[in-house]
């Protein structure tokens, strides 16, 4: 893979992969004031949960200067998943960012070939997160078949690539997820700053960011066994509430089963990856009580994405999860 390639991939964010997906966003809504319709009073009352916003799902309703002033009245302490030319923004409100991107998730640890990459941009991600003070990194097992080279726009259309590309097998995955973040867990040991496996679903196909056939880490077991292969107190799992209700279910019992190897958390409704609204499934409450109950301390950060007045839905979910 050659350097304009890895630098194009790494400057690729999830906003980014949405506005591909979804198009662009009505004039109207894109020149929403903050302050039309926003709560007159904080939607967290009780703190117990920390809450962040995931800026890939509203980056089209507000720029990083409006995203804080949204979080800072709703007591949200985090803006997530930006990086770090936004950083000085999000302290000049008294907000973290309470994970970083890195790599994306078509190519990951799983895959030898995209071990490197991978790893230089770890490296880096958390010498900035030391640097600034933030205490998290998000990492991925990538594809179980190989993806062709650094896609742009992050996801590759399946359909066009050969059907008889390699596979890699879910034991064979496994032994080179554990493998590839050895090589980089120490260094986040030394600085002090967590790496966070999320796992994804596969099942859900009508949008690229609802789901991602082709993921490997698409369990909780399967991502549990790579935490649980590297052995370190500084490698998690994000445990995103969507993804896991479509692929394993019963939440509550899982949050338990992984204890504290939980350090960051998202959610969204299901089905549709949308606001957390008596239309979905997910007893948020009930999750959020989990957590407590295992003593997490980490972060939950919002990751819907609106299907109307965005400040509305997110309000409604911040207090959802505020218990």
């Amino acid at each position: 893979m050659n350097n304009q390639n890895k630098n194009a991939s790494a400057s690729i964010n999830r906003r980014q992969l949405l506005r591909t997906a979804a198009g662009a966003t009505a004039a109207g809504a894109l020149a929403m004031a903050v302050n039309k319709g926003a709560a007159e009073e904080k939607a967290v009352t009780k703190g117990r949960i920390k809450q962040s916003i995931v800026e890939w799902c509203f980056a089209d309703y507000w720029d990083m200067d409006e995203m804080c002033k949204v979080a800072v009245k709703l007591g949200c302490k985090s803006i997530e998943l930006v990086g770090p030319e936004h950083w000085p923004t999000l302290k000049k409100y008294g907000l973290e960012c309470a994970i970083a991107p890195s790599h994306l998730f078509v190519q990951g640890m799983n895959n030898p070939r995209y071990q490197s990459p991978c790893i230089e941009m770890l490296k880096k991600t958390i010498d900035d997160c030391a640097d600034a003070g933030f205490k998290t990194v998000i990492t991925f097992t990538g594809f179980s078949q190989e993806s062709g080279e650094w896609a742009d726009g992050g996801i590759p259309d399946l359909e066009k690539l050969p059907k008889d590309r390699p596979v890699i097998e879910p034991e064979v995955g496994i032994k080179n997820c554990v493998a590839g973040i050895k090589k980089v867990v120490g260094y986040a040991e030394r600085k002090k700053v967590n790496l966070s496996l999320e796992i994804l679903n596969t099942r859900v196909t009508d949008h690229p960011m609802k789901g991602h056939p082709g993921y490997q880490g698409n369990h909780v077991d399967y991502c549990m066994e790579i935490i649980n292969g590297v052995g370190s107190p500084r490698f998690g799992l994000l445990f995103d509430i969507y993804h896991v209700q479509i692929m394993d279910g019963d939440i509550i019992r899982r949050i338990r089963q992984c204890g504290d190897a939980i350090n960051h958390v998202h959610t969204a409704g299901n089905p549709g990856r949308n606001e957390l609204d008596p239309d979905q499934e997910i007893n948020f409450p009930a999750c959020m009580k989990a957590l407590l109950d295992i003593g997490y301390k980490g972060f939950v950060g919002q990751e819907f994405i609106p299907t109307r007045d965005p400040l509305k839905g997110l309000t409604e979910a911040v207090k959802l999860c505020d218990v």
